[in-house]
């Protein structure tokens, strides 16, 4: 074990050389114009798996982007992990609050600046490189490993699902181990044994069949922007509480146990003003911060489009408008019903004047794990001793559809072992990782390797 830890102090500042080249490829999986991108930056990552030393490295075709996939099966009789992640990120948008153009990384302030840093390609990179360190040292490790990292992660994993479902014998394991998720504050080594789920709507509203002028046609003809404002006001009430009829019907409430989990943690508000620079935090009342961002389901726009958006001033009336709406899920809310309710309910608010689709683009089911699980039990061990502090247990507010597929398909725990931070800017602008947590994380991996081979 020494020298594995050696080896990956040693070459800490390489490891950190080759995750910028990860970092480079502009792997959006959104977008079409990316697809060379996203193809190439699964060659990066079998190479690295290849050079890392694992065994039968495989990029797998599917009708969206590649997965790639490579084991080693070299310890009969000691337990099979398997590790997840994905190699695609986010669109950039708005590009003009970047600091640095965000596909070049910058090193400042012991962390790394770009796109994809934390969100998923440093996370990921931690276990492409703790196996490098064991297989490069000793030759072997102390259990059996598979990866599998896909490229569509960001746009719902939905290739993935069918693989999940077409090949359990070629991933079958004893523990999915997932670093994509936060650590509860900076230098806390954390454990999170929930996720809430997601359903990811979009609304379009038609007026008039054409784009008008406002000052000729309005007050006469409805505005489309004007009247989707109307509908997502009224998806919420002055409480935070979701107007959506039987939208709460399935949710299981917070146990006195997890909510006195909460109150351990000793979560600070103003720390959270003071961070992104607002005045006064909202949400559903009864609850306290974090438990609304972790604990409870939630409904938020994420995007409005209509009319003229342009500098300068265009007096229309437009034919149509969209928006983009999230609600995280916890247990046991079900997408597709939330979707449902949703979708008649936002059809129920709409005038006659005006025309509404919805589409349902993309969900996943909340989950929670047992904190009793070996895997579990382990990886708490393992980050305990990389960051040389006691393990706390949160719930994380953001979701990975995927885990709960890993967890049915596979029968197996699913071990989420994160290393970001909320602050670290995933899917907004100037997105960073801290190094430090980048060589921890690589110990944590040995370490919990270690752990669950016994």
């Amino acid at each position: 074990m020494e020298q594995v830890v050696k080896y990956i102090k040693d070459n800490r500042e390489r490891y950190i050389e080759e995750l910028k080249d990860y970092i480079r490829i502009p792997s959006i999986s959104t977008l079409k114009s990316n697809i060379p991108d996203i193809k190439k930056c699964s060659k990066f990552v079998a190479d690295n798996l290849k050079n890392a030393g694992m065994k039968k490295v495989k990029i797998i075709p599917t009708a969206g982007h590649p997965l790639v996939y490579a084991e080693w099966m070299g310890a009969p009789g000691k337990p099979t992990v398997l590790v997840y992640g994905h190699y695609d990120v986010q669109p950039v948008d708005p590009v003009e609050l970047w600091k640095n153009p965000p596909f070049e990384p910058v090193i400042k302030s012991g962390k790394i600046w770009a796109r994809g840093a934390d969100d998923n390609k440093g996370q990921n990179f931690i276990h492409i490189k703790s196996v490098e360190a064991y297989l490069k040292t000793t030759g072997k490790l102390p259990l059996n490993v598979k990866f599998l990292i896909e490229g569509e992660e960001e746009i719902g994993s939905e290739n993935l699902e069918l693989f999940l479902k077409k090949n359990k014998k070629l991933l079958k394991c004893d523990s999915v181990l997932i670093s994509d998720t936060s650590m509860y504050a900076p230098g806390i080594p954390t454990i999170n044994y929930g996720l809430r789920g997601l359903c990811y709507m979009e609304i379009e509203v038609t007026g008039p069949d054409r784009d008008l002028h406002s000052g000729s046609f309005g007050g006469g003809i409805a505005n489309p922007i004007n009247e989707l404002a109307k509908i997502i006001s009224k998806l919420q009430n002055s409480d935070g509480k979701i107007t959506i009829p039987g939208f709460y019907k399935d949710v299981i409430k917070l146990s006195p146990i997890e909510r006195a989990n909460y109150k351990k943690l000793k979560y600070s508000d103003k720390a959270l003003m003071k961070e992104f620079n607002v005045k006064e935090l909202q949400g559903e009342k009864g609850y306290t911060t974090l438990e609304r961002m972790s604990g409870r389901p939630t409904l938020d726009c994420n995007g409005i489009v209509g009319g003229f958006i342009e500098e300068g001033a265009k007096t229309v009336l437009p034919s149509k408008a969209s928006a983009k709406i999230s609600m995280r899920l916890v247990p046991d809310q079900d997408p597709k019903t939330i979707s449902k309710l949703f979708t008649k309910y936002v059809k129920s608010l709409a005038p006659k004047s005006i025309k509404v689709e919805i589409k349902d683009l993309h969900g996943g089911f909340p989950i929670v794990m047992s904190l009793d699980d070996k895997a579990i039990t382990a990886a708490s061990k393992a980050v305990s001793k990389a960051f040389g502090k006691k393990t706390v247990f949160t719930r994380e507010g953001g979701s990975i559809p995927i885990v709960v597929d890993f967890a049915k398909q596979l029968n197996a725990p699913v071990v989420l072992m994160g290393f970001g931070l909320e602050t670290d800017n995933i899917h907004s602008p100037n997105e960073h990782f801290n190094l430090k947590n980048f060589e921890l994380g690589m110990l944590s991996s040995v370490y919990f390797f270690e752990e669950f081979s016994k």
